[in-house]
């Protein structure tokens, strides 16, 4: 099974395009843990918080791998939480860099900013220079990697077109 991890800053469309992959290729997503976290936490997160969401992020990736066909789509992967963690706390949990070194996946999708900011109460940055903060701190991420990843931006159409195509030539070198 090929891994694919949609990754980048706040209000890129990961989601969004997260669905839109599954369906193309009629497989399951893993959504953000996170969200749903701190959706029902009766205070805003703390850093020991993080762990538990990058626990919960992974028991449902782990979960979801076992409904997926050849493909599993990961809206975000643990790198998201590192980013957080180091920007906000200044440092992060030993325990998730140690699941992100051990974690494998197949391919990054990574999305740039240039869709319009779409205001929800779990996002911190709206600032253009905030957002291609963190776009640059993702791209060193996949840059460094040593995984194959592509740039995806541009309209809707054109994202979901592209990471198709970036799937569809992952699937064709492993096959």
């Amino acid at each position: 099974m090929h891994k694919i991890v949609v990754l980048g800053p706040e209000s890129t469309g990961k989601s969004t395009l997260s669905q839109k992959l599954a369906a193309h290729y009629n497989t399951v997503w893993t959504p953000e843990y996170a969200r749903e976290y701190i959706e029902n936490l009766p205070r805003s997160y703390e850093q020991h918080d993080l762990l538990a969401i990058a626990r919960g992020q992974l028991q449902l990736e782990d979960e979801k791998a076992q409904q997926a066909s050849e493909l599993l789509i990961c809206d975000t992967d643990l790198y998201v939480i590192k980013v957080w963690s180091e920007h906000k706390y200044g440092q992060c949990d030993p325990q998730i860099l140690e699941q992100i070194a051990s974690r494998r996946y197949d391919l990054y999708l990574l999305t740039y900013i240039d869709i319009p900011w779409e205001n929800d109460p779990q996002r911190e940055y709206p600032d253009p220079q905030m957002r291609e903060y963190f776009y640059r701190i993702y791209r060193d991420i996949v840059m460094n990697s040593g995984v194959p990843w592509a740039d995806i931006r541009g309209s809707y159409a054109e994202r979901e077109a592209k990471a198709i195509a970036a799937v569809d030539a992952l699937r064709n070198v492993k096959s």
